[in-house]
This record gives structure tokens, C-alpha cells and sequence, in this order.
């Protein structure tokens, strides 16, 4: 039986209007991106701080204010009563990423994507560099503290919360005296507070693994704009801010902030090493992404995961696939097939 694909995208947060907001500004253009209504019936069920669902018909505000809020019971019961194919992951807070995917393996929907284990892994920087490391993959010295500990580590070095996002509350430290005030100001978004030896630039770069027909293939790299002198390390002003309307506007989409590196580069092989390493070790599945940054010798360093996609045009891995000659709608149907082939399912194709 061949029928379009009734899938949903789960989007909101649990946690607050900010990761709420982001979520809902990459759904909604991700649910543009993927439009095909011969293959797919898109559905949409947003998650909201205080813990209600509701199931709008679509990402605008007059659809998400004017649908029923629900009840988690009341909507893991209407969940059952979809008929839900698919799910992709459209949440960004540390629960959406990996209790609330979780709750889909318990109800036996599959979804695109890394699961929740991968996910808090990634989400968490030093667990997530520990792993790699013990994979062969190049990693700075970094020590990991907490409230009240000490920093050994001498400067240059950059101080980071160990699980936020958006470079959120991230220093670079170049003197010890600057560690008092970096340390308090990661602190306020992390119980926990990465230190990381300083690495010389160089070049920063993002590299999107994806899997096909059991191969880790290298997408296109993204360059990041960073400068020795007047912008050694990329902070939160590089990433989001708030247009006049008080919206969520995306800031490294431009030319100025990023542009794809050609594949002719002779760092792309080694950073496309490096990363596959990463994903393995890190047990991804679909996809992954990650930061490196570039030594003056060009050598690749491992800074971060950012293990999720949207699949929204201006998402970091949609923009590297459609650079290598992959366009959105190919990129969503191959990671749609992996999540069905993984369940079984068989009677249906996207």
C-alpha cells in the first residue's frame, strides 16, 4: 500500500518561550520545506513550558493561540488516535531532545534522528569530548568545574557552560584574572563550567555527517567569520538575536558570518575524517554535526555536537547538502526512510 505519510513534527519546549520560539521559527519553514502532499500529510504538535500540548493546524500564531491545550495524558491519548507514521524532532532544550523522544520510543512512533542517550551525550560538551577523544579524535586540554573549584588551566582559555547552547555564557580568558568574572557568568547557565585550552587560529569550521546506504558521507564544510584579532572565538551575538518584533532572527546565515567552503579545500578531507570518527563514537545514526576549530598548521580540533536538524532551508546541514547537490526535500525523504526502516515498516514509502 502506497499513501502519503502522516508525519509529525514535534516542536515547543518544555522549558522556556526562548527554546520555544526557536523551535517554532525552524518547524515552521521546515514544514515549507518538506510540503508534498503526495507523500506526506504533515501534522504538527507544539510543547509548551508549563507542560501542555496542543496540536495546531499549522506554526502561525493564530493557529498555536486558537488550538485546544491538552493535558500530557490527554495528549499522548490523542497522540495514539493520530495514526502518526513519523516523527521528526523539532524541539532544542535538553528535555526535547531526549525525554520527550523517548516517550515516542515508548509509544513504539519512530523518528528521525539521533536517540535520547546520543542526544544527552552530545548535549553535555565534556562527556561528549571525552568520547571523542577516546576514539583518536583531537581535542584540547579542558578541565571540567564546578561550583567552587579552582581552574588550573592557564590562560588563554576558553570558558564555557557545559551544557548550553548558542554559545551562551561563553568567555575567552586571557589573563587569570579575567577567570573570576568568565566563571560567574557560565555559571548562571550551567551547573558545570568546561575550560578549554585556547586554540590558535586558524580557521573555525562545521561539518555535517550524513548516512547513505550504510556510508558516513562528508557534507560541504561551513567557515565561520572569526578573526584573531577582532573576533577570536564566536559568541552569542553570532547566533540569534531579537528583531524589533520581538522575533527570533537567525544572525549566521549570512555571508558576512558563514559561507560553504569549497570541497576542493584540501582541510575538507581531514576534517571529514575526524568527523566520522566523532559520529561513530559517539553512536549517532541519520546525521550528526560538529564544530571544529583550525590550528594555524591546519589541524582539526573538536569544540562541539550539535546532534539535531530541522530540516528548515537556512538549517546548517540542509544548507551544506544542498551545496553538495542535495536539496532539502531528498535530504528529509532519506532520513524519513532510515526511521521507517529502522521500525520495520514496510507497507508504506515516503
Amino acid at each position: 500500500m502506497t499513501r502519503p505519510l502522516r508525519v509529525l513534527h514535534l516542536t515547543g519546549s518544555s522549558v522556556d518561550d526562548f527554546f520555544g520560539d526557536l523551535s517554532r521559527l525552524y518547524a515552521a519553514d521546515a514544514l515549507t520545506a518538506t510540503a508534498d502532499p503526495e507523500r506526506y500529510e504533515q501534522l504538527v504538535a507544539v510543547v509548551f513550558p508549563d507542560g501542555r500540548w496542543s496540536f495546531p493546524s499549522g506554526l502561525g500564531d493564530d493557529a498555536v493561540s486558537q488550538a485546544d491545550l491538552l493535558s500530557p495524558e490527554a495528549a499522548i491519548a490523542h497522540l495514539g488516535s493520530l495514526g502518526v507514521d513519523v516523527m521528526v524532532p523539532q524541539m532544542f532544550c535538553l528535555p526535547g531532545m531526549t525525554t520527550y523522544r523517548a516517550l515516542f520510543d515508548l509509544l513504539g512512533i519512530p523518528y528521525v534522528g539521533n536517540a535520547p542517550d546520543v542526544m544527552a551525550l552530545g548535549a553535555h560538551k565534556a562527556r561528549a569530548r571525552a568520547v571523542v577523544a577516546a576514539a583518536g579524535v583531537p581535542v584540547p586540554r579542558g578541565e571540567l568545574l564546578r561550583p567552587g573549584d579552582r581552574a588550573s588551566l592557564p590562560p588563554p582559555v576558553v570558558v564555557k557552560p557545559v551544557d548550553a547552547d548558542n554559545s551562551h555564557g561563553v568567555s575567552l580568558v586571557t589573563a587569570t584574572a579575567g577567570y573570576e568574572a568568565a566563571l560567574a557568568q557560565a555559571f548562571l547557565h550551567s551547573d558545570e563550567v568546561l575550560v578549554e585550552e585556547f586554540v590558535p587560529l586558524g580557521r573555525e569550521v562545521r561539518c555535517g555527517i550524513v548516512e547513505r546506504d550504510g556510508e558516513l558521507v562528508g557534507l560541504p564544510l561551513e567557515e565561520y567569520a572569526v578573526d584573531p584579532e577582532s573576533k577570536p572565538i564566536r559568541d552569542a551575538a553570532d547566533k540569534l538575536r531579537r528583531g524589533g518584533d520581538g522575533d527570533l532572527e537567525l544572525v549566521a546565515k549570512d555571508a558576512e558570518h558563514a559561507w560553504v567552503v569549497d570541497p576542493g579545500d584540501p582541510l575538507t578531507e581531514r576534517v571529514w575524517a575526524v568527523a566520522r570518527a566523532a559520529h561513530r563514537a559517539l553512536g549517532c545514526r541519520d546525521y550528526s554535526l560538529f564544530d571544529f576549530r583550525v590550528d594555524p598548521a591546519g589541524d582539526p580540533w573538536f569544540l562541539e555536537a550539535s546532534l539535531y536538524c530541522s530540516f528548515a532551508r537556512t538549517s546548517v546541514l540542509a544548507v551544506m547538502a544542498r551545496a553538495g547537490g542535495t536539496e532539502v526535500g531528498e535530504l528529509f525523504e532519506h532520513s524519513v526512510r532510515s526511521a521507517l526502516d529502522r521500525s520495520g515498516t514496510t507497507d508504506i514509502a515516503p
